[in-house]
């Protein structure tokens, strides 16, 4: 699941910036050609992928050193 969100942020910023360009006008042949709804939905959709790129990677960061610090935690206690 946890490569599954990569993949689709991934995806989400290749799909923005190709849609942003279109919508400018940069990549031409298209419906979207020039059309400024475009270029603004392909920012919107680059910045969800970068959120959830962000996530993941957070998520991956986290996950890992989360239970080396508990684990940490519990034995550096004194007994009494």
């Amino acid at each position: 699941m946890k490569t599954v969100l990569g993949v689709i942020g991934s995806l989400l910023i290749l799909s923005g910036v190709v849609w942003f360009f279109q919508g400018i006008g940069v990549i031409p042949g298209s419906f979207m050609t020039g059309e400024d709804f475009w270029a603004v939905a392909g920012i919107l959709t680059a910045i969800a992928g970068v959120a959830l790129v962000r996530y993941w990677r957070r998520k991956e960061t986290l996950g890992g050193t989360a239970a080396s610090t508990n684990s940490e935690e519990n034995q550096s206690e004194p007994e009494a």
